[in-house]
């Protein structure tokens, strides 16, 4: 393996690429030190790309949602210009294919799922006035707040995290923010005030706002050309396969739901202390006065059927009429 991807790169280092963002070059940082352990001495490259999602200031949905950001890489992937992409995979469309002779490698280990309530002083959720802001961009998490919290104000903010927190100090527009721990942990913020918001939607617990996981969420894809079979070869060494199992029932629901940029879906597969798998599948229309949501176990070794049977029941109960008026 070592000796065959040198040769593939004799005269040039293998190439990364990925968005220009802080998280993001972090992210591809720990797979180039992933590489470079199990290949030492291979030349790498990181290359940022700074894409017209990142530069678009407005709604993604009036681009064509999420999926520019992942667009543009695999472009410079199909056309040579990089040899890997470094993705977030909940930012991979579910309602349409992988750009053809292209293919994910690798899944890496999940990190922390967990959504935090971000805050100035350390207010948690429940204490917050009615009528306080909280900057999100997330359909998904806007309409899990509404569920418990109607009284509060959820508006879009767009920009990396880092961004985001300083919009959060110096304009008191904002009471909070939600975000992933996972991520303020990458870029070294994990001193802020936070509140972690529990994974797990229960209908019992009064005032205690869930945020169930997007699809994909906290997992980084590792994307290649299916033909540079000493590459593919590689990322399947770094392949985690709990992982790689999870991310194939949640997007096999994602898949079936046809679920857009906007779609305001959640979905969150984990293994059992006995060795189930576990999906937990919600569909929400965008305030999230009306949703549906399903939780279902089955065999880990066949996690498309899982993510099917979560599916299909979301659809009986009218998941598609949210997805269809939250598109428009």
């Amino acid at each position: 393996m070592t000796d065959a991807l040198q040769d593939a790169f004799p005269d040039r280092p293998l190439r990364i690429g990925t968005r220009s963002s802080p998280m993001a070059l972090h992210q591809a940082g720990g797979v180039r030190d992933r590489i470079q352990k199990r290949v030492p001495g291979l030349d790498i490259e990181i290359v940022p790309m700074t894409t017209t999602a990142d530069l678009w200031p407005g709604d993604l949905s009036e681009l064509g949602g999420k999926g520019l950001y992942t667009k543009e890489i695999d472009r410079a992937l199909m056309a040579g210009r990089v040899d890997i992409a470094v993705h977030c995979m909940k930012d991979v469309p579910g309602d349409v294919p992988l750009p053809p002779g292209l293919a994910f490698g690798a899944y890496l280990e999940r990190d922390d799922v967990h959504d935090v309530l971000v805050t100035r002083d350390g207010t948690p959720l429940d204490k917050l006035p009615a009528g306080s802001v909280i900057g999100t961009s997330s359909v998904r998490r806007r309409a899990q707040l509404h569920m418990v919290r109607p009284d509060l104000r959820a508006e879009r903010i767009r920009g990396n995290v880092n961004s985001r927190l300083g919009k959060l100090d110096n304009d008191h527009t904002y009471a909070g923010l939600i975000l992933a721990r996972a991520g303020l942990r990458r870029i070294g913020a994990t001193g802020r005030h936070v509140e972690v918001l529990p994974v797990e939607f229960h209908p019992a617990d009064e005032g205690v706002v869930s945020m169930v996981p997007a699809v994909g969420a906290a997992v980084i894809g590792v994307q290649a050309r299916q033909a540079d079979v000493p590459i593919m070869r590689l990322l399947g060494e770094l392949n985690h396969p709990a992982t790689a199992a999870h991310i194939l029932a949640e997007r096999t629901m994602l898949h079936m739901l046809r679920g857009h940029c906007n779609s305001p879906i959640a979905g969150y597969a984990s293994t059992t202390a006995d060795g189930l798998m576990s999906l937990s599948g919600m569909v929400f229309n965008r305030d999230g006065s009306t949703f549906v949501r399903t939780h279902m176990w089955g065999d880990p070794a066949d996690p498309a059927t899982l993510g099917s049977r979560v599916a299909s029941d979301l659809l009986h109960q009218g998941a598609r009429d949210l997805i269809t008026t939250t598109r428009k």
